[in-house]
């Protein structure tokens, strides 16, 4: 067992390595337009691995040597920094939460060039990570419009609006593949809480446009258009089915075409594809195969109230769960066969076999909590060819988790620092303070890379799941940009990027730590 464990082990190593090559090859890299240890999308590579093979500069030595090479600072907004950055050659782009994309240099965090969205849509926001890929930058905003940038000037190339619905936005971030961009469109809708709204009309989808033009190739609902089904007991009018968001960016295997993508819970209705993971082919949508993780799960903000029963029917019979798949899927090797697996905000890590679905193993990581979810996985999880890296959110406290990819035992365990709420910045907040992972797992060879609801940036031993590094980001930042920003809870939408030896991480999310300046983005070097 311990032999067919260990080949099995290099087998995976040797496929993540070419992985972040490029896809499956250098020449897909090049054909893309990246260099070896750029991150070019949020996913870190097509299979969603969030590792980056090439970096040789932070080490299990060096890591504990990082220090702030520059920050850029925000204007204070409504919206906190969520935009994760991708790193290309020399160049840094990033979505600003004032409504700006920015690019700006590796090295000193200089602009090199901003595009207002507000030239195409007041209010556009961008929440989401770009994707860059053959000379232009993809990304979606808070207004469901879905853009193309000029790479080296960000002159816009295209603007599409892709979701007409008022509450529509993009949290999933574009993954490009042979030619066409992927996004997902999820929705604010389930937030209102007026009784009187006729809810609910969204209704969630997985699109695919041509990368050159923007024009749609294939969209794929995850519900039934809603329709009218009588009334809330305010007299407003009653839709369903509605909701099934997509929250998570898409990954693909080049190989096979099959592009695989989570789904959120139901606002109304019993029926569609919520809380699945969905496996289609890229080329035209159709359904390869799809796991719903979930028997019943429609849930809105109104489930939080108890004396408002009538607004969310699966409150008495406890299905009123918000234990949609937010996080972004990730595919490996293990036992000579690809698996993709996903993580749930039950606190469940579902791991299937990629050709046909099956499902090959699953593991509670945190105990579920009703109607809110915040206990479970968030936004994705990481894969270096040896172990699969999970993070759970407020699991009292949340835990990073280095997984077994044959079978899902546990490598290693570390729970948040106990000292997280009691040391730095965060220490004058104690009611506030979280001792909980909200952002993606980022992995790198010998390292862990994951930030806390405590404001504080770690790095750990991927071996041993030891702290090798902490930085504290609640304090005020001098921005490379002449704003000052202070830093916050580590982003959520997102996680860290490592890349040609710099460490970036966005500062700012819930819990909100209170500061009278904006979040900020921050590079670290050696």
């Amino acid at each position: 067992m311990l032999v067919s464990r260990a080949k099995n082990r290099c087998t995976a190593l040797f496929g993540a390595v070419l992985l972040v090559l490029g896809g499956t090859t250098g020449a897909a890299a090049e054909s893309s337009g990246h260099r070896f240890g750029d991150w070019p999308t949020w996913q870190g590579d097509p299979s969603g691995s969030r590792f980056n093979a090439a970096e040789h500069h932070i080490t299990p030595r060096t890591a504990g040597r990082l220090g702030l090479k520059w920050a850029f600072a925000y204007p204070k907004t409504f919206f906190p920094a969520k935009s994760q950055p991708a790193v290309v050659g020399d160049g840094v782009y990033f979505g600003s939460p004032d409504g700006k994309f920015y690019a700006v240099d590796a090295e000193t965090g200089a602009t090199r060039w901003t595009f207002d969205l507000g030239t195409v849509v007041k209010g556009g926001v961008v929440i989401d990570g770009p994707s860059v890929a053959r000379g232009k930058v993809f990304f979606g905003d808070s207004r469901g419009y879905l853009y193309a940038l000029e790479q080296r000037t960000g002159r816009l190339l295209w603007a599409k609006q892709t979701e007409p619905h008022p509450a529509g936005m993009h949290t999933s971030s574009p993954l490009y593949h042979d030619g066409h961009v992927y996004i997902g469109s999820s929705s604010a809708e389930m937030l209102d809480t007026d009784l009187k709204y006729p809810c609910c009309t969204f209704r969630g989808h997985v699109d695919a446009f041509d990368a050159e033009t923007g024009d749609l190739t294939w969209r794929y609902y995850t519900v039934p258009e809603p329709k009218a089904a009588g009334t809330w007991p305010s007299g407003a009018t009653r839709y369903e089915p509605s909701g099934a968001g997509v929250w998570s960016s898409p990954v693909v295997d080049e190989r096979t075409g099959t592009l695989y993508v989570g789904t959120g819970q139901l606002y109304s209705g019993t029926t569609g594809d919520f809380d699945t993971l969905l496996a289609l082919d890229a080329r035209t949508g159709a359904v390869r195969w799809k796991q719903q993780v979930t028997k019943a799960d429609t849930w809105r903000l109104l489930c939080g109230k108890p004396d408002n029963e009538g607004y969310c029917p699966g409150q008495k019979d406890g299905t009123a769960l918000d234990y949609d798949i937010g996080a972004t899927p990730t595919l490996f090797s293990s036992g000579g066969r690809t698996m993709v697996g996903v993580g749930q905000k039950s606190g469940v890590f579902h791991v299937f076999d990629a050709r046909t679905g099956e499902v090959s193993w699953r593991r509670q990581l945190s105990e579920p909590m009703p109607g809110g979810g915040l206990s479970g996985i968030q936004w994705g999880t990481s894969f270096d060819g040896r172990n699969l890296y999970v993070a759970t959110n407020w699991a009292n406290p949340g835990t990073l988790f280095a997984l077994d990819p044959e079978d899902g035992d546990i490598v290693w365990q570390t729970p948040s620092p106990a000292d997280g709420c009691t040391t730095g910045g965060a220490a004058q907040f104690p009611k506030v303070c979280k001792r909980a992972h909200t952002p993606a797992v980022t992995s790198s060879p010998g390292l862990v890379y994951e930030g806390s609801g405590d404001g504080k940036m770690r790095v750990y031993d991927s071996r041993t799941g030891a702290v090798l590094w902490t930085f504290d980001t609640i304090r005020d930042f001098a921005g490379v940009n002449g704003v000052t920003g202070h830093g916050s809870a580590i982003s959520g939408n997102g996680g860290a990027v490592v890349s040609h030896g710099t460490l970036y991480v966005q500062a700012g999310y819930s819990p909100v730590y209170p500061s009278d300046h904006g979040n900020v983005l921050l590079a670290f070097g050696l």
